[in-house]
């Protein structure tokens, strides 16, 4: 397996813990990016990136499955779990030294510190099966083969990051704790996981000017945006009043200092379970260091705050799923290199989890000289999997996990109950799958 990222160490632990042996090669700490700062494995970027727990949203049926799954990705979050209402959201630290301790100590995974440039490098050659799960980062080199192997160029897009803050050095005569309508509504926050910080429409209009008069790090020629992780500058460049309706909308809020609801407003959350440092929530940037702490600083409650953590912008890589890999998620040119995580078309860090799992499973049916098959299209997993590898649009852009994906039920339900009966299906759906595919490696 290359690359311990999250898709990395959740396919070699699944095989691990079902007697497969693997090496997982890893560049860290010879090598990091950008985006990350730790040597740990499985490092998270943002606490939230999990997002909501709730089983009627796509993604928390996802987490609910890997749970079904017995994921080890699963049980580590829920065990580093964070306050944030509805969300699931983790101390990142902890997660990725609970992670990295559990590879470290498995006797089955031979953790290997190196790069590895090329699917034709001599490390790999006594190996049967590969998984690249390099990430969306992965070295330039490793890039360039996998493209030549399977016969096409890379697409590219770039993600950015937000910035985060000490808490300590934040104005609390200004900036208040609370949830959006004092209750899990809205951001699913439970009261006092989040703070916020209120802005007058003067306020506002002051830091808008200077966010959009920003210097900014010079952009590629083939450089795109994931709408879901878009910069705010970028947003704020389609008019003034994008942020309101978008990530500082004001809706459900009220300043306790004036007792009515602020023009715009910036929530803040929590980064550890200490809840020392704040992540400034839809604030992901590609402004220059010295421009994010001019402007945000701007922002009332925030002129004197010190940054843990400047945003920024890291590339993304990943293939044309529905081109070059086939329903098991391995390569149809190479059929014995599997592609997981956000190298496949995947978006989002409970996705790659999840696809990981995909590759372990397919691999494991290999071994055994079984034919892999697709997870059930009625579950999140089996809907993003067969999304990505049979999409037959124009411009193929990584996917996050949602019920737009997953087979419409047979009956018409009301439109509050829908969520609830799509999840219901697919988790009776999984339990059906994973005792077929059980049954089949057992008879094998």
């Amino acid at each position: 397996i290359v690359g311990a990222g999250l898709a990395g160490c959740e396919c070699a632990r699944v095989l691990a813990a079902r007697g497969v042996d693997v090496t997982l090669f890893e560049c860290k700490p010879k090598e990091r990016s950008k985006a990350h700062v730790s040597d740990n494995l499985s490092e998270l970027v943002c606490s939230n990136s999990l997002r909501s727990d709730a089983l009627a949203s796509g993604i928390g049926l996802l987490k609910q499955e890997l749970r079904d799954l017995h994921s080890p990705f699963m049980a580590d979050a829920d065990a580093c779990r964070v306050p944030a209402g509805k969300a699931l959201a983790v101390d990142r630290e902890l997660f990725s030294s609970r992670i990295t301790r559990d590879v470290v100590q498995n006797p089955r995974i031979n953790l290997v510190q190196g790069t590895i440039s090329s699917l034709e490098e001599a490390r790999l050659a006594p190996f049967r099966f590969i998984v690249l799960a390099a990430g969306p980062l992965a070295t330039e080199s490793l890039s360039q083969s996998l493209a030549s192997a399977i016969g096409m160029e890379h697409c590219y897009f770039y993600d950015a990051i937000a910035p985060i803050v000490w808490g300590h050095s934040l104005d609390y005569g200004i900036v208040f704790r609370g949830s959006r309508y004092g209750d899990e509504q809205g951001e699913g926050a439970d009261e006092g996981d989040y703070l916020n910080c209120p802005m007058t429409r003067d306020e506002y209009n002051v830091f808008y000017e200077a966010l959009c008069a920003a210097e900014k790090v010079h952009a590629r020629d083939f450089e795109k945006h994931f709408e879901g992780c878009m910069p705010i500058e970028a947003l704020a460049e389609r008019g003034p009043k994008t942020l309101v309706f978008g990530p500082m909308k004001p809706v459900g809020f009220t300043d306790p200092r004036t007792g009515r609801r602020p023009w715009a407003l910036l929530q803040l959350r929590a980064e550890s379970l200490n809840a020392a440092a704040y992540n400034l929530v839809g604030c992901q940037t590609k402004l220059t260091y010295a421009e994010q702490a001019r402007v945000f600083r701007l922002i009332p409650g925030m002129e004197n705050a010190e940054f843990v953590r400047f945003g920024s912008m890291h590339r993304n890589t990943y293939v044309n799923a529905p081109k070059v890999l086939a329903p098991d998620s391995s390569l149809l040119a190479r059929p014995n290199v599997f592609v997981a995580g956000q190298l496949s078309g995947v978006e989002g860090y409970v996705e790659s989890a999840a696809s990981g799992i995909v590759a372990a499973w397919s691999v494991m049916a290999r071994i055994h000289g079984v034919e892999p098959e697709a997870f059930p299209k009625e579950t999140a997993m089996g809907a993003l999997m067969w999304y990505i590898s049979h999409y037959d649009g124009k411009n193929f852009q990584p996917m996050n996990v949602n019920f737009g994906l997953i087979p419409s039920l047979a009956k018409r339900v009301p439109k509050k109950e829908k969520n609830q009966k799509l999840a219901e299906r697919a988790l009776h759906s999984l339990t059906q799958f994973i005792a077929d595919y059980s049954e089949s490696i057992k008879n094998a």
